[in-house]
């Protein structure tokens, strides 16, 4: 059987992947704080008895956009939006330390500052418990302060702050939970990242998510015309392998 089949069929395969990352992409297009993947496609020679005079595409995730997204002002106290560069500090939900751009906070009934998708937000010893209060306010550098319930409003508390970090970008990578870890070969993996004091938040804002819509759409609709050639080649193939079957009959 002509190998143009197998190499189709590869081809097909990888735009499906390719696809997907895109399409991930594009669904988290109002997910506050995501950051879109980057997609590409690296070309494979054929290797074996013969001339390597064909190649497969492979599809790729080289790297994660980390630009930061638009500024959306909501006024909610606890709303924040890192400014420039910087993560917020979470508890993934198998105990180790993460980081996310995700500032949509909420406070649970046992008092645990939570991002919006329900992961505790670290402080300096551990998730931020908040006790009962009247207000909460949260600083530019992190400060969570609080009016008790039954205090003047001129009575103010800071129990903790948010810790803020602000690692290398070359050293992250984001997992296929949407929360940004070191990567496993850095030299500070396994370590807990230090606060980063000049890491700053816009308190009452949230950070959009950094997908181009229309680039998405783009990409997706080229994708799957790709798709289509190569589903058109393997039918050539196909009906190659079919006209010589009918000759050697002939023969």
């Amino acid at each position: 059987m002509d190998k143009a089949l197998y190499i189709a069929m590869t081809g097909a395969a990888q735009n499906m992947l390719s696809q997907r990352g895109h399409a991930n992409n594009l669904a988290n297009v109002n997910t506050t704080g995501f950051k879109a993947d980057w997609m590409q496609a690296r070309a494979m020679p054929v290797f074996g008895d013969y001339y390597p005079s064909r190649v497969y595409a492979m599809t790729e995730r080289p790297a994660t956009n980390y630009d930061q997204g638009s500024m959306i002002q909501t006024g909610r106290a606890l709303d924040v939006a890192v400014a420039g560069e910087g993560w917020i500090a979470v508890q993934a939900p198998d105990g180790t330390e993460a980081y996310t751009r995700e500032g949509e906070l909420q406070i649970d009934v046992n008092g645990i500052l939570r991002t919006g998708s329900g992961l505790p937000v670290l402080g300096n010893g551990g998730p931020v418990a908040i006790p009962p209060a009247a207000k909460v306010e949260i600083g530019g550098d992190g400060t969570i302060s609080v009016v008790a319930l039954g205090e003047e409003v001129q009575e103010i508390a800071e129990i903790d702050r948010i810790k803020l970090v602000n690692p290398p970008a070359e050293q992250l990578t984001k997992g296929e939970d949407g929360l940004v870890r070191i990567k496993p070969d850095a030299e500070t993996a396994g370590q807990p990242v230090p606060p980063d004091a000049f890491v700053k938040l816009e308190s009452g804002y949230l950070e959009s998510s950094n997908v181009n819509a229309v680039e998405e759409m783009t990409e997706i609709l080229s994708l799957s015309r790709q798709f289509e050639l190569q589903v058109k080649v393997m039918r050539a193939a196909d009906q190659n392998t079919e006209a010589a079957a009918r000759l050697l009959q002939i023969s």
